[in-house]
């Protein structure tokens, strides 16, 4: 493999063992030219696959049509990829775009404080959760030990044990805005939330007159067998937000609000140079279009249930969880992180999201021959650390 020895990239992450340089489909391959089958699509992000063909002409289409306006002006794009969005959540919303996710928690996170009025400013979030990097969304982050460096952190923010619908019960005080979960906890280490919590906190909000937001930034556009994970559920939440997989690679998020919710901001309330132009539009346009007509919740599902069926099957697998294709590998030893390292050295690509749990995250146009690679890399690193 090849190794970056040094770098002018502030030290953000730790030293990459590789330097990819170009992507199809399933895989990638590295300034060496050696090739990696990825299970990882860039954390969630290439669910359709690297350089797709279609969303790569929408983008190359786009930069030479209409790069960039400013958002005191109206674009096709912008206005056609909102529409689509909007049908997918079921209609009846609006939506403002942004450049991440972590920008559209942002985004309804203001909102919900709009809309609840002055004295009503809090969110509540549930330990384990993950919805961003900055300093608000990393308040709403329930990972203390993420927050101690960055302290004094923005005032606002409460977190309440995830999965329990009386803890968050006792927390709805008066000055309760929001509630954010994440219909499957991510970084947390892929738990989904079930269908009896997101029920109990969606009466929990009707009755004290709370948003309920949902963090879809992950789980959401097919990645669980469902076109959004909330809908495994049976609980409609007021808002959610959406990036990753929105553009396939093109960085663009997204937070879409009930018509009445979104109507609370008003003109200057909240802004984005960038998001939503015209070039991140055409990809998002380009890629729920592609999104639809392969119906990749249907696939999967499919291919998640056969996946999962290999994984439970090999050699130091405690337990399968997850949706679809976003699923957590629990092993045995707590090994993650050597197993990581293990298979990128035998070209899969998979993340130890925990010190005891691997992430898979493949495209969701994924081939059965790809899934029966996978398996079998992680099988032979496995076998070998039995």
């Amino acid at each position: 493999m090849s190794v970056t020895s040094t770098s002018h990239l502030m030290p953000t992450y730790s030293p990459a063992p590789v330097t990819f340089v170009r992507g199809e489909g399933s895989y990638l391959w590295d300034s060496e030219g050696r090739k990696y089958l990825d299970f990882l699509s860039g954390l969630g992000v290439t669910s359709l696959g690297h350089a797709h063909p279609g969303v790569a002409s929408a983008i190359c289409d786009a930069a030479h049509t209409l790069l960039h306006t400013s958002n005191l002006f109206r674009t096709e794009p912008a206005e056609e990829a909102a529409g689509h969005l909007d049908g997918l959540l079921g209609g009846g919303g609006k939506v403002f775009f942004s450049n991440s996710g972590a920008e559209a928690n942002e985004c309804a996170f203001k909102l919900a404080r709009r809309w609840a009025g002055h004295g009503k400013y809090v969110v509540l979030s549930a330990y384990g959760s993950f919805h961003g990097r900055t300093l608000a969304t990393l308040h709403a982050t329930g990972q203390p030990e993420k927050h101690e460096a960055f302290q004094p952190l923005p005032e606002g923010f409460r977190h309440v044990a995830w999965q329990d619908a009386d803890a968050l019960e006792k927390a709805l005080a008066p000055e309760v805005a929001a509630v954010v979960l994440e219909a499957v906890q991510g970084e947390g280490g892929v738990w989904p939330a079930g269908r009896e919590y997101f029920a109990a906190v969606r009466q929990l909000c009707d009755e004290r007159g709370v948003l309920f937001i949902v963090d879809e930034v992950q789980a959401g556009l097919g990645r669980t067998g469902r076109w959004w994970g909330f809908e495994h559920y049976g609980a409609r939440p007021d808002v959610v937000t959406v990036a990753k997989a929105l553009g396939n690679g093109m960085p663009v998020g997204a937070c879409w609000a009930r018509a009445e919710v979104a109507d609370a901001f008003k003109p200057g309330d909240h802004a984005s140079t960038f998001g939503g132009q015209p070039l991140a539009a055409s990809a998002v346009r380009a890629t729920l279009a592609i999104m639809e007509e392969e119906d990749v919740p249907a696939r999967a599902a499919a291919r998640g249930k056969d996946l999962s069926e290999r994984l439970s099957s090999l050699p130091g697998v405690t337990g399968v969880r997850g949706l679809g294709l976003m699923l957590g590998v629990e092993l045995a030893g707590g090994r993650a992180g050597e197993v990581t390292s293990r298979c990128l050295a035998e070209g899969l690509i998979v993340n130890a999201v925990t010190r005891t749990a691997l992430r898979l995250e493949p495209s969701l146009l994924v081939s059965d021959g790809e899934i029966d690679e996978g398996a079998e890399v992680l099988s032979k690193v496995l076998e070998g650390l039995v």
